[in-house]
C-alpha cells in the first residue's frame, strides 16, 4: 500500500469505516493504527510508516495555507473529506523530529439523538429561546457527535438562524428549517473570540461554539445569553462542578463572584459524558445531566457547587436530571455494558458496586453477597440480578 499519491490512504479510510474505526493514527516507524471500539488495533499486516509517506501524504491533505501554518506553528487542525465515503477531522504535531497525523472518523449523514442513545430531554433543551447548554467530557467521548444531533433537531423542528464557530467544521449541516452559517477557525476567522463578537451582529438566534477556551469567549458568550440568544458549546470537563469552576476561574478573583452571578442566570443545563464499550460491540454515551433550576441557580450563585450531584439525584422525573453514577447504574442494569466497563468510568466506583448490593471494598469479582453472583466470561462482566 503506496500512500504517496493519496490512494493508499483512501483505503485506510475505506478500512476505518468498513471497521467501524473511530480513528486512525499515523507515526513513524509504526504501521497504521485504528481505534476501534475505544481499543488501540495495530494493523500488524501493513507496512511500517515513514516519515516520506507522512511528508506526501500531508502535502495531499492539506491546503498550502494549512501547510505554511504547520510549517510555522508545528501542529495544525484540518478537515479532510473523502468523496462518496466520510469526512475526516485531522491533526498533524511534531514528535521526536518526526511529524505524527491522526483522524478522527465524521460521517457524512449527521446522527440523530435517538441514533446516539442520548436521553430525550436533550431535544427539548436544544429547542429553548435563550440560555447557555454546555457539553462537556474528555476529549473523545463524543462532545462533537453530541453537539451535531443536537443541532440537526433544532435544524428539523424550528426555524431559527444559527451560526457555529469550529476548529475545524466536522459535521457539514445543510438547511432544512434553520438558516445554517458554519464559520472555520482560520478559514473563516481568526480566533474564536472575534467571530463570536461578530456573530452577534449577524443577527442570530444561535450560537454554537465548537470549545470554549478562553475568558474573552466566556464573557462574551455569558453575555450573548443573557440578550436573549442561545449559545451551545462545548468544555474538556468531566462534571458539572469541574464545567462551572472551570468558568469561573477563568477570571481574576475580583471578577469571579460577578461571573458567578451571570451563570447563575444564563445556564439552561450542562451535559457531561463519557463513552463506554457496548455488550456485543460499539460504543455509547453514558451521561450526566444538570438543568438550570431555580435551585441549580442558587447554589450556583452562593458557591455550594458540591451540594449539586445531591439535587440532581433527588430531582423529579420530569426535570430529567440525573449524575454520571446514575446513568452508569441504568446502562448495567439494562444490560447495555458490563459492570466492569461502568466501573472504569465511574466518579465514585465505592458508591456504584453499592447499588448492585457489592461489598464496595471487595474485588469485583469476589463477593460474599448470596443474591448477586459475578463472573468472568471472555474478560467481561455477566451480572445476575437477584429476582424481585
Amino acid at each position: 500500500m503506496s500512500l504517496g499519491n493519496g490512494n493508499g490512504f483512501h483505503e485506510l479510510f475505506e478500512l476505518m469505516v468498513e471497521k467501524g474505526a473511530s480513528d486512525l493514527h499515523l507515526r513513524v516507524p509504526s504501521p497504521p493504527v485504528l481505534r476501534i471500539d475505544g481499543v488501540l488495533t495495530l494493523m500488524r499486516d501493513l507496512p511500517p510508516i515513514t516519515e516520506k509517506d507522512i511528508e506526501q501524504l500531508l502535502e495531499h491533505v492539506v491546503t498550502l495555507e494549512q501547510m505554511n501554518v504547520f510549517i510555522e506553528e508545528m501542529e495544525l487542525d484540518f478537515a479532510y473529506s473523502v468523496p462518496g465515503l466520510a469526512r475526516f477531522r485531522g491533526n498533524a504535531l511534531r514528535q521526536r523530529g518526526t511529524t505524527s497525523l491522526s483522524f478522527r472518523f465524521v460521517p457524512y449523514d449527521v446522527p440523530s439523538i435517538d441514533d446516539l442513545g442520548l436521553p430525550q430531554i436533550y431535544k427539548n433543551l436544544i429547542l429553548k429561546r435563550k440560555g447557555l447548554i454546555l457539553i462537556t467530557g474528555p476529549s473523545g467521548s463524543g462532545k462533537s457527535t453530541t453537539l451535531a444531533a443536537m443541532i440537526n433537531h433544532l435544524n428539523e423542528n424550528d426555524e431559527r438562524n444559527i451560526i457555529t464557530i469550529e476548529d475545524p467544521i466536522e459535521y457539514l449541516h445543510p438547511n432544512k428549517r434553520c438558516l445554517i452559517a458554519q464559520r472555520d477557525l482560520r478559514d473563516d476567522t481568526k480566533s474564536f473570540s472575534t467571530a463570536l463578537r461578530h456573530a452577534l451582529r449577524h443577527d442570530p438566534d444561535v450560537i454554537v461554539i465548537g470549545e470554549i477556551r478562553d475568558l474573552e469567549t466566556v464573557s462574551t458568550a455569558v453575555t450573548a445569553a443573557e440578550t436573549g440568544h442561545l449559545v451551545v458549546g462545548t468544555l474538556h470537563t468531566i462534571d458539572a462542578i469541574q464545567s462551572i469552576n472551570r468558568l469561573i476561574d477563568i477570571f481574576p478573583y475580583g471578577n469571579q463572584q460577578q461571573i458567578r452571578f451571570q451563570l447563575s442566570q444564563v445556564i439552561e443545563a450542562i451535559l457531561s459524558q463519557t463513552l463506554l464499550r457496548r455488550i456485543g460491540g460499539g460504543r455509547i454515551a453514558a451521561c450526566e445531566i444538570m438543568v438550570g433550576n431555580s435551585a441549580i441557580r442558587n447554589m450556583i450563585r452562593e458557591d455550594r457547587l458540591l451540594e449539586l450531584p445531591r439535587n440532581m439525584e433527588v430531582s423529579s422525573e420530569e426535570e430529567g436530571m440525573q449524575t454520571m453514577d446514575q446513568a452508569l447504574t441504568d446502562l448495567v442494569s439494562r444490560n447495555v455494558v458490563t459492570l466492569e466497563e461502568a466501573l472504569t468510568k465511574s466518579n465514585n466506583s465505592v458508591k456504584l458496586k453499592q447499588s448492585f448490593k457489592l461489598d464496595p471494598f471487595s474485588s469485583l469479582f469476589s463477593t460474599g453477597n448470596d443474591k448477586t453472583s459475578i463472573t468472568a466470561e471472555n474478560t467481561s462482566v455477566k451480572v445476575d440480578y437477584p429476582k424481585k
